[in-house]
């Protein structure tokens, strides 16, 4: 048990850094985009490569996990994340905006590869356990964005060069994600993904697009990975130039949202033992369309403010628990939580570029219009979260 324990823990580590990486550079983003002296269009073609890059690993990461395993996946994603920071930085230094494009590149492609087989380890640990883990493992990730943005809030009160602070954040990573890799054994996701391709009831290849159910949790987190991503790529930008309010207060507000994100993953686990996980995700989903509706709507900079929390409570769990009911809705547990991890993070980096496309003919709240209509999907599919195959222990 000690081993399952340093493993959450060296998972939980994992998801905690890769929080701070991407708030150290999302509540900088006004800076980044003063320095670099770009308007809306050409930041969501600078948000591109990020989804370029994301796009490759998350596509590419379910089978490099099935051929050699979680742990050298999760290695070369981590470690690429922080190379693609310290280019980001010193692209910013150089005002080269093609070099910080090719940072996001490969701070994108490190997240795809290291969070798809992050989240097979941490299906895996859950199957272990008998009880749910992905909640709270998610949860790093919002602290991590919580702690990132205080220090941004910070940094940018003061007026610290934004290519420092992205360079100092890559060089205390690396050795902290040494040192977790420790605790992951080899082998995980080798076997289980190599049995995936063939149904146990009929030795028929498994064919997802034909599983209903998976589909719709795929929709599910694709929707509620749309909110948060839009959330962090565009939140700080969307309070300065729609709300009218100052830097500073946009990444407080998006700091208010880490939060809250971290709060409702960190109370999953209370919810999840006194109410069924379908309850769970469509009120998770309910929120989130409270809190997206009034910041789309409202005039006023401290409504949508508090919107905002809303916004990011409501999605807090949207992400970890189709994970979860990914993995033990059906057979084949593995290739399904590969499919759906896969889905949200798609979502999760490829919609905010999009986002800014619309933004920028039309508005950056009407763009959201986009996140509300995903949501309220998510919305009305939540039963397909329940237990098929087997009784959950989510429940």
């Amino acid at each position: 048990m000690m081993t399952v324990i340093q493993r959450r823990q060296a998972l939980f580590t994992f998801f905690l850094l890769a929080g701070i990486a991407v708030a150290s550079w999302v509540t900088r983003t006004p800076a980044i985009r003063d320095q670099l002296g770009v308007s809306i269009a050409e930041m969501g073609l600078i948000l591109f490569s990020i989804s370029v890059g994301a796009m490759s690993g998350v596509l590419s990461s379910g089978k490099f996990v099935q051929r050699w395993g979680t742990k050298p996946v999760i290695r070369a994603g981590m470690l690429t994340m922080w190379l693609g920071l310290a280019i980001m930085a010193v692209g910013l230094a150089s005002t080269l905006a093609l070099m910080v494009a090719l940072g996001l590149m490969l701070f994108g492609l490190g997240i795809g590869l290291g969070e798809i087989a992050l989240n097979v380890e941490g299906a895996e640990i859950e199957r272990i356990m008998q009880r749910p883990a992905l909640a709270m493992l998610h949860a790093g990730f919002s602290l991590g964005t919580f702690l990132g943005g205080m220090l941004g809030i910070a940094l940018t009160s003061i007026h610290f060069p934004v290519t420092w602070h992205l360079a100092l954040t890559a060089l205390a990573g690396i050795p902290m994600t040494l040192w977790g890799l420790r605790a992951i054994p080899g082998g995980v996701g080798v076997e289980s993904a190599s049995e995936a391709d063939v149904d146990d009831a009929n030795t028929q290849p498994f064919k997802p697009w034909r599983d209903t159910q998976l589909m719709c949790i795929s929709l599910i987190v694709l929707g509620m990975a749309l909110a948060e991503g839009s959330a962090t790529d565009w939140i700080p930008i969307l309070m300065v130039d729609e709300h009218h309010v100052s830097a500073a207060i946009g990444s407080m507000v998006y700091t208010g949202f880490a939060g809250m994100m971290a709060l409702g993953r960190f109370s999953g686990h209370f919810f999840l033992t006194h109410f069924s996980r379908v309850s769970v995700v469509r009120t998770s989903a309910l929120l989130g369309l409270i809190g997206i509706g009034m910041v789309i709507f409202t005039n006023h900079p401290y409504i949508a403010a508090i919107a905002v929390l809303f916004w990011g409570l409501g999605t807090s769990l949207g992400f970890p628990l189709t994970i979860s009911a990914a993995g033990d809705t059906g057979h084949h547990a593995t290739a399904r939580v590969s499919i759906v991890a896969t889905a949200g993070y798609v979502a999760f980096l490829a919609g905010p570029p999009l986002l800014g496309f619309i933004g920028e003919h039309y508005s950056l709240r009407h763009a959201l219009l986009v996140v509300l209509f995903f949501v309220g999907l998510a919305f009305f599919l939540a039963r397909a979260v329940a237990p098929h195959m087997k009784e959950s222990h989510s429940r």
